[in-house]
């Protein structure tokens, strides 16, 4: 697919390289944006926060409206999309990781993520793995390494439920050290990942998987120490110390992205407006104060390189989801 290097604005048009746009160009108008979930939440700030920067940088005509379509985990608001909006040009939905995991889960009632086009991702939580200040673990292999050797004697806490994207971190992690028998993992789900970081400070369970948004404020008391953060390079800012768990040996990078999908039935000068419009909005300094301001970690890819990113990790969700039963 050829990638155009134009965006939208809504007083000048299409400007390419400072050519004339081609007239069959595809020009938006009353843009929605789906948030899957009630006000409040990733998918909820993900629409509005890039809704907004959509308009104020002029990269779509007037405002964004804001659709909040609760349930399912995402599973109304992806339905709507496939059985009645599937050739909305001016349609854009905000979705993460956890749309991933239900899709690879086959949580959708038999939806499948082929059925919509995956269009770009701007941020991201990524994937840590915590114990307490006083814990005995000081590296992600010690940890893993006392798993191994006893799997009974470490419980790790999560956000998710089980199978969920916070159990899936911890098995790639003990499937990269080595560690085959992952149903025998001890893992307990929490609501959050606050109430998880607190059940192990309390020492009711020996770890923590999450996100590092989810530990920030433990990470700056003092209270934890982060073994990896699952990313492909260290963190900035005052995340900067946090070794990655490729650099110790693990290869595992999960990124809890926040990003959109589009129908699939709309053109493909469709799909390159939206990836070309998501770009402009990453690369704006606007969104970076946004990310910085609300712990977002950087994570940018659109267009064709992020549909093959979420088509390999619906993948490997699968695979993963296999072996401890969830799916079959």
């Amino acid at each position: 697919m050829i990638r155009r290097t134009f965006v939208m604005s809504a007083a000048a048009g299409i400007v390419a390289l400072g050519l004339a746009a081609p007239a069959n160009a595809f020009e938006p108008s009353n843009v929605e944006c789906i948030a899957p979930a009630n006000p409040g939440g990733g998918w909820d700030f993900t629409c509005r926060q890039i809704g907004k920067l959509l308009s104020d940088l002029d990269v779509v005509p007037g405002t964004v409206q804001v659709t909040n379509m609760a349930g399912g985990g995402g599973g109304v608001a992806y339905s709507h999309v496939v059985t009645k909006r599937n050739e909305d040009p001016n349609l854009i939905v905000a979705a993460s990781t956890a749309t991933a995991t239900r899709l690879a889960q086959n949580q959708f009632a038999g939806l499948t993520a082929d059925q919509v086009h995956f269009v770009g991702a701007l941020g991201a939580d990524y994937g840590v793995l915590v114990v307490a200040k006083d814990s005995p673990h000081q590296d992600l292999a010690s940890l893993v390494e006392a798993v191994k050797a006893d799997p009974t004697s470490i419980s790790f806490a999560g956000g998710s439920a089980a199978g969920g994207f916070d159990h899936l971190k911890v098995l790639q992690v003990l499937k990269a050290g080595g560690f085959e028998d992952i149903r025998s993992v001890r893992y307990i789900s929490f609501d959050g990942g606050g109430d998880a970081i607190t059940q192990m400070l309390g020492g009711h369970v020996q770890a923590m998987t999450g996100d590092i948004s989810e530990a920030v404020g433990f990470i700056q008391s003092g209270d934890v120490r982060v073994l990896a953060v699952l990313s492909q390079e260290r963190l900035p800012g005052e995340f900067g110390e946090i070794p990655t768990a490729q650099e110790q040996g693990f290869d595992v990078v999960a990124p809890n992205w926040r990003g959109f999908y589009v129908p699939k039935g709309t053109e493909d000068e469709v799909f390159e407006f939206w990836a070309e419009a998501l770009r402009t909005v990453g690369e704006s300094n606007e969104w970076q104060e946004i990310m910085a301001a609300n712990g977002l970690m950087p994570f940018f890819k659109v267009g064709d390189d992020f549909q093959g990113f979420v088509d390999d990790q619906i993948r490997s969700i699968q695979d993963l989801s296999r072996e401890i039963g969830v799916i079959q």
